[in-house]
Order: C-alpha cells, then structure tokens, then sequence
C-alpha cells in the first residue's frame, strides 16, 4: 500500500458506530466553518485596523460568498438527494470544474468593472478564489454524504477550514500584509482538497468517475432553477451588507459583520440538526412513509424554533456586555463603536431565526422537487430586497440593515414554510391518485 493509500486509509476509519461518527464529524465541520467566518473578520480588524478589516469582511463574507454560491451552483441537495444514480460522480465533477471557471471570470470582471483600487481589488479577488476552491470541494464532500459517509464530508471541512485559516492568520501575523496573507490562504485551500478530499475519493470503489459533456447539459438544466434560486438566497441573505457597502464605508462594513456573526452560530446549530437528516427525510418521502417524514418535519422545526428562542433571549440578555468584550480586544480605538447597536444586534439575531427555519423548508421543497415554487420566492424577495436593503440603510445606516434582514428573513421563512406544506400535501394526493403510495 503507497503512503497515498496509507493516508486516505487514515481519513476513512470510523471506529464501530458509523452513525456516530457521521453526527461527530459533521458536527465538527460546521463548528470550523462557521467559527471560521464567524471571527475571521473580527480578527482582521484587530490585526490590520478598520478600513482593512472592512474590506476583508465584504470580500470574504459577502462578495467572495457569492461568487463561492456561483461555483457551487446550489447543486448540493439535488446532489445529495440523488438516491438513484440518475448522474454519476464525474458528471457533478465535470460540471462542477465548469461553474469554478465561470465563478473566476465573473468576479474578475465585476472587480474590474466596478472601479475598486488594485489593493482593494486584489485582496477581494484573491478571497474569490479561496472561496471558489471551497465550491470545488463541496463536489466531494457531497459525494461523501450521498455515499452514506457524512463523516467523510465533515473530516473535509474540518482539516481544510483549520489548514487554511491556520496558515492565513500565521501569514497576517508574520507579514502584515493582507493581500500576502491571503495568497498563503489560497495555496493552503488547494492543498487542502488535495489533501483531503482526492485521495478518500480514490478509496471509495463506488463512486462513478466517468463524465460526461452530454450529461451537463441535462444537469445544468435539472439544477438551473436551484442555482438562480441560491443566487439570489444569498443576495437577499446579504442585502444589507450591500447595501452598506454601496452607501457607506468600509469600517461600517467591519462593524455590521461583527453584529451580524451569531447568524453563524444559528446555522452552524441548525445545520447539526438538518444535515443529518436530510438522507432519512428523502428515503421516506420516497417510499411514502408519510408520517415518518411529517412526524421528522414537526420535530426537526420545534427543535430550531427553540434553539432561535434561546438565541434572541440570549443575545438580549448577553448582548451589551458580549459587543463591550469585543470593544476591549479590538482596542481603546473602538470604544462605544459597537454598544450602541445592542438593538441591532437582537434583531440581526432574529433574523438569523428565521433563516434557519427558511432553510430547512428549502430543502423540503427540493426533496419534492419543487424548483420553480423556490424560484417564485425568491424572485419576489430578490426584488423587495433591491428596494428596501439600500432605503433603510440610507434612512438609519446600520440599525436600517439590521431591520431590512429580519424583515426580507421573515417574509422569506412564511412563503417557503407555506410552500413546502401546501406541496407536501398536494405530491402525496397525487401519488395516492396514482397508485404509487406505500404507506399511509
């Protein structure tokens, strides 16, 4: 056996209880993820200052996301959900190297259109890129979780989120320079899928590596109204931080990311809820065991509706003294810079509730392949978006932002909630029309 095999052979060992080690690992991916974009822009600031960390927090948390959903193409939960085989591994991977390309060029050209300064311009173009290889793993890791093996997938965002950031922020510390800091970045985001998702790949025998050009089409096709769907999720997710961009400076730009962090401890909560059974949802929706899956639904609701609950109390109770802590180690300079949007910071809390809840009605509607009613939503949440992000911004800066989120989250949550029970029950009466439900 080479070194090569030793080591995947290392990555795919899961002691006796596979199921547990899907739950842990999963658990531990998206605990680094989203630690990591939950304080990589709080760091930044304390480390290169306000303007710096300003442009750091729009590049990798809103632009460089964006173009990360264009590369990943929302095709994760067709994916995932693929229990059939209808493509194989290196169709999603072919497609995949083509949405990765697009993602490059379209944020090249967005940069070079939009007049920013080459220093701003190349750390944001930079942050494309370690955010387009994240898009490119997520082929894998996706292919991981379809396989049965979620652990795999979490083994992946773990050691590469750690690798990557561990040598980004050894960078900025060594050097100083956030453009430099963020090619290292680059470098340890390549190494990572390397590292850890092409040799596990290569040991799993039942993964399909044949690809072809005439599948992509199909699935481009199959997937479209899921990726325009996700495109415009993450517009209408990131809004008010576009707002702000356009309409004030980059250091309001670093402060509404630092109020706008527990979003991240929101999904990361309701991803360790959803993520795992998203699998169980599937099968029993395709074997019609309908009341598995409607007594799975409530369950899985109740229980992120009562982690929001905890979330908002917590974030009004805590909120003060957590932003004067963050003052303190950001330095004397920020004193009273954050505090004075505790309200904003609860709010932004609830918002994030409500997205969580949005998110796992998402999926449901993708399960009973419903792209055009997730389309219909949020093209009209794209549109209110557009018109009220940049009004309330303008109105009261970023008290505004945080208000347009909770209120374009709400509506959001509402219509896919409504959406998924009004189809939920309208799949399963034509199946009993049909004669193809087998059990009640």
């Amino acid at each position: 056996m080479s070194l090569g095999e030793q080591w995947a052979a290392l990555l795919m060992r899961t002691g006796r209880n596979k199921e547990k080690q899907n739950i842990l690992w999963n658990m531990a991916g998206s605990f680094c993820y989203a630690l990591a974009s939950m304080v990589l822009s709080f760091l930044v600031m304390r480390i290169v200052g306000k303007e710096q960390g300003g442009v750091f927090a729009f590049g990798f948390g809103t632009f460089g996301q964006q173009m990360f959903i264009l590369a990943y193409f929302g095709i994760r939960p067709f994916h995932v959900t693929d229990g059939t085989g209808e493509y194989r591994f290196g169709d999603y991977l072919l497609h995949r190297c083509l949405t990765c390309i697009i993602a490059l060029a379209a944020g090249a050209c967005f940069l070079l259109v939009y007049g920013y300064t080459p220093w701003k311009a190349g750390v944001i173009f930079l942050l494309v890129c370690y955010k387009v290889i994240d898009g490119f793993a997520d082929v894998y890791e996706s292919e991981f979780q379809r396989t049965g093996n979620l652990y795999l997938t979490g083994k992946s965002n773990t050691f590469r989120t750690v690798l990557s950031v561990g040598v980004f922020l050894a960078a900025l510390l060594a050097g100083g320079s956030l453009v430099y800091a963020c090619g290292a970045a680059v470098i340890a985001q390549i190494a990572g899928v390397a590292a850890f998702d092409i040799p596990v790949r290569r040991r799993l025998l039942s993964v399909d590596m044949r690809g072809s050009l005439g599948r992509v089409a199909p699935l481009t096709k199959a997937t479209s109204l899921l990726f325009v769907s996700v495109f415009l999720d993450f517009y209408i997710f990131s809004a008010a931080k576009y707002a702000i961009n356009a309409h004030m400076d980059d250091v309001a730009s670093g402060y509404f990311n630092v109020i706008f962090m527990p979003t991240s401890v929101i999904n990361l909560a309701s991803g360790f809820v959803i993520r795992p059974v998203l699998t169980y949802l599937t099968d029993n929706w395709e074997k019609g065991k309908y009341r598995e899956f409607v007594k799975l639904l409530w369950g899985i609701s109740g229980l992120i509706g009562a982690l929001s609950v905890l979330a908002v109390a917590l974030a009004w109770i805590l909120g003060g003294p957590v932003l004067r802590i963050m003052e303190r180690i950001l330095g004397a300079s920020y004193t009273g810079s954050l505090t004075c949007y505790h309200g904003a910071f609860v709010v932004v809390v609830l918002g994030g509730g409500f997205y969580a809840i949005l998110n796992l009605y998402y999926y449901v509607l993708v399960i009973l392949r419903r792209q055009g009613v997730i389309f219909g939503i949020y093209a009209v949440l794209a549109v209110l978006a557009f018109l009220l992000a940049p009004a309330l911004v303008k109105q009261s800066g970023i008290k505004g932002a945080a208000l347009a989120y909770l209120i374009l989250m709400m509506t959001m949550a509402a219509g896919f909630t409504a959406g998924a029970w009004i189809f939920y029950g309208a799949g399963r009466r034509k199946r009993f029309e049909e004669g193809k439900s087998f059990r009640g």
